[in-house]
């Protein structure tokens, strides 16, 4: 029996089309432009939403883009794709004069923080300012993550089920990283609507959670964007030890980054269909 129906999903989708890594020189996986990778992500966030329309009956969907420094045409390109939606979306510039103040220049190890970090770390800042005043879930996603067909309806349900089960809110990452299956620590495995899921202890920066576990946690959010740990994310994975988090097996999305990424890219994928799937 479902007893936490979901109302919203709010997905606030950060971009910056004009830097193509964040701290490596690297080329991506298929070594195109960086707009290339978020144009391709708002698309497949599209296409799930559309995927099942059926599940929205009941459930307010707005997506909001935050960005920062990219080019007018790719924003326009962004407006082009958001035109037909029948959710409601925006897109707003990322307010940085307002977070970098707080930014501790020097970070964890003892290196200066650099402006593209910055800009991230304040981007990171602005979608939990927005989040903590949605009305239920809400996931905050980068923009080098592309989704499959059924990602946002297989989240959207196995959190109802999930959290109707275990009787709490949750946090969801909807990737699979190769360097977390290389940890043999034990894991909890849930049933979802059409797939296993497993608790896991870490994630990077995309992840769907609920606007209670945020307020919940907003001083400890809040701090990986006020000084750059190390791992950049120590903050969330100390929300993960109080609070279930969750991978979907396989995933779901999946991160876009260079092919010697020490996080790996996501088994049992077809990397090149999901390319394709998602052209502009």
């Amino acid at each position: 029996k479902i007893k936490r129906p979901i109302r919203s999903l709010d997905i606030i989708l950060r971009t910056c089309a004009s830097v193509n890594m964040l701290t490596q020189s690297k080329k991506r996986i298929f070594k195109s432009n960086k707009e290339d990778y978020s144009l391709k992500t708002l698309r497949s966030l599209i296409n799930s939403i559309n995927n099942n329309k059926k599940i929205f009956k009941n459930i307010k969907v707005k997506l909001t883009i935050i960005d920062h420094n990219s080019n007018p045409k790719v924003i326009e390109k962004f407006e082009k794709l958001l035109k037909n939606s029948f959710f409601k979306s925006e897109i707003i510039n990322l307010n940085i004069n307002s977070y970098k103040m707080n930014i501790k220049k020097i970070n964890q190890q003892g290196n200066k923080v650099t402006d593209n970090q910055i800009s991230n770390m304040s981007n990171i800042n602005q979608s939990l300012n927005i989040g903590k005043n949605c009305d239920d879930l809400v996931y905050f996603v980068e923009d080098d993550y592309l989704h499959k067909r059924n990602a946002v309806e297989e989240m959207i349900l196995s959190y109802e089920r999930i959290s109707s089960q275990i009787g709490k809110d949750l946090i969801m990452c909807p990737a699979d990283y190769p360097y977390l299956n290389n940890k043999l620590k034990d894991s909890k495995i849930i049933l979802g609507n059409n797939c296993h899921w497993r608790s896991i202890e870490e994630s990077l920066c995309t992840f769907l959670t609920s606007k209670k576990i945020i307020n919940k946690h907003f001083k400890k959010f809040v701090s990986a964007c006020e000084f750059e740990h190390y791992p950049f994310e120590k903050p969330f994975h100390d929300i993960y030890k109080k609070e279930l988090c969750i991978s979907p097996m396989p995933a779901l999305a999946v991160h876009f980054t260079n092919i010697n990424s020490i996080y790996g890219l996501s088994p049992l994928i077809d990397y090149k269909k999901l390319w394709k799937e998602n052209k502009i």
